[in-house]
């Protein structure tokens, strides 16, 4: 029984086989032209490409020998793989053979071709390029590679020192524009200062492996303290400004840059940038050679002076002491008066303290200079009451200058007689005496009145009247006038007696007329 079954299948497997070469004969002798010069290789075989009576696994057999088509396809990636006629529907519908050895059964229109059915969308950038410039006439279209190192290798200024990954940071818009996320891809946020640096400032050498992240690995160059201050530069500075510093210089060291201290380099305070070392904060420990007063007002600038501004000082002078300064006083410079140290010597505040020197006067005025002058200007508006004094000015002598009298600035030198002053102007000679004034007043020199008869003992009459003074006044006399009162005291040399009878004139003779002569006894 076994035996029969076995006999029954190779007689029916054998009549298969026979069914089946006699198709494929009838093909052969049907095919309607020669393939494709890359098929020729299997022209004779058309099972190679055909299964008798069964057209729809034609495609499997495409495949069988197209295995890159058929990853696509699987993988959907490439144009086969993403086109939807294209891996569904039988590849003779595109590829028609049996139409001679130099045909192309490709036929690919690069016109109409849409390039968004492939692994790479043509963008931007990419729209510009030719086809030849990615895809060589040598090779098939689809061995074009996707990757952007395959064509870009000689403008990659990283040198490989980035890897073949373009697309990590640059765009198919412009090569220049990149989207690299530094702090994500290397763990090291750009910000401040560090947006504006180019790759190569840190990167040197487009060594971007094991590139230090700390602040002195890039900026040793910059430190203007060498090194003396540690390395440690965010203790101090920030990203954003290399000069702008966020150390914190009343909180670290109980000393506030205030004014214009926040203005000046540390260098300015810390010579040779030595932080290490604990500076004095004392002012004089800074500004000792700027001290204008010479140690005169000890060491704490801070009790008149401001960080603010050194020439303004905060010192009142009406509040702090008891001498407000007023007038000229608010103009003069502090050494003017403070000659000594002023926490040594308290000095004192009436104007002869600081005058004495200035005193043209010689100390004959006393030492209180302000019963006279004032503070705004020592030579101007001066107050003095001359009506105090033992000569008051009346008349013409209030019109005169102090100088007219007072040829020095000791007062009291000057004389108070007339000819003290009017020496020069003595038309007499001194032959009536010293005492002007019993003659003239001040009011106008050239008016005078004198009444002989009552103001001496001599009355005027007779040819007397007619006389000038200097007919009597001959002589120049020292102080006041002394003239004898009898008539040889003039007349001696008239007096044709001879002194026989005497030196009574006025027995004989009358003042009318020296030679009318009055009887004796009359």
């Amino acid at each position: 029984m076994l035996v029969r079954v076995l006999f029954v299948s190779l007689v029916l497997t054998l009549c298969q086989w026979s069914i089946a070469a006699h198709a494929i004969e009838l093909e052969t002798v049907v095919m309607p032209g020669k393939v494709i010069a890359g098929h020729a290789d299997i022209e004779s075989d058309c099972s190679e490409c055909h299964v008798a009576f069964a057209r729809g696994k034609q495609p499997a057999l495409c495949m069988d020998c197209h295995e890159d088509i058929a990853d696509d396809i699987n993988s959907r990636r490439g144009y086969h793989g993403q086109d939807e006629e294209a891996s569904t529907q039988m590849c003779a519908v595109c590829h028609t053979d049996h139409v001679g050895r130099e045909a192309d059964i490709v036929g690919l229109d690069t016109e109409a071709f849409d390039h968004a059915l492939t692994d790479l969308l043509l963008e931007t950038g990419h729209q510009e390029v030719a086809c030849e410039d990615c895809h060589a006439i040598d090779e098939k279209y689809r061995e074009a590679s996707t990757i952007c190192f395959d064509c870009h290798a000689e403008d990659d200024e990283h040198k490989g020192g980035l890897g073949e990954d373009c697309k990590a940071c640059h765009g198919a818009t412009k090569w220049s524009e990149t989207e690299y996320d530094h702090e994500k891809e290397a763990d090291y946020a750009l910000i401040g200062g560090h947006l504006e640096a180019e790759c190569t400032d840190c990167h040197v050498d487009h060594s971007y492996k094991n590139t230090p992240t700390d602040c002195y690995a890039c900026h040793k160059a910059d430190d203007s303290h060498e090194g003396l201050n540690g390395t440690d530069c965010a203790y101090c500075h920030v990203v954003n400004s290399w000069t702008k510093t966020v150390f914190d210089h009343a909180f670290e060291t109980t000393f506030a840059l205030l004014g214009k201290h926040g203005k000046i380099t540390c260098a300015d305070c810390h010579v040779d940038n030595k932080f290490e070392v604990e500076l004095e904060v004392e002012c004089v420990s800074c500004h000792l050679d700027e001290d204008e007063h010479e140690g005169l007002n000890g060491e704490d600038c801070g009790e008149c002076h401001s960080s603010e501004n050194w020439t303004d000082a905060l010192f009142k002078h009406d509040i702090d002491t008891k001498f407000p300064l007023t007038g000229a006083h608010a103009d003069t410079a502090c050494a003017d008066c403070h000659v000594k140290p002023v926490h040594e010597v308290l000095l004192e505040t009436d104007c002869y303290a600081c005058h004495e020197d200035d005193d043209a006067h010689e100390d004959q005025l006393g030492e209180n200079c302000a019963a006279c002058h004032n503070d705004i200007d020592w030579t101007e508006n001066v107050l003095f009451d001359h009506g105090l004094t033992s000569f008051p000015l009346i008349g013409l002598h209030l019109e005169a200058d102090c100088e007219d009298c007072h040829e020095t600035p000791r007062f009291k030198d000057a004389g108070e007689g007339c000819v003290d002053c009017h020496l020069e102007d003595d038309v007499h000679e001194k032959k009536l005496g010293a005492d002007c004034g019993l003659c003239h007043a001040p009011a106008d020199w050239a008016f005078w009145i004198f009444d002989h008869d009552r103001q001496t003992r001599f009355a005027i009459d007779g040819a007397h009247m007619d006389l000038q003074c200097e007919a009597c006044h001959t002589r120049p006399v020292k102080h006041g006038v002394d003239l004898g009162r009898t008539c040889v005291t003039c007349h001696r040399r008239d007096d044709v007696h001879s002194g026989d009878f005497g030196a009574d004139c006025e027995r004989c003779h009358t003042t009318q007329n020296f030679l009318d002569v009055k009887r004796i006894g009359r």
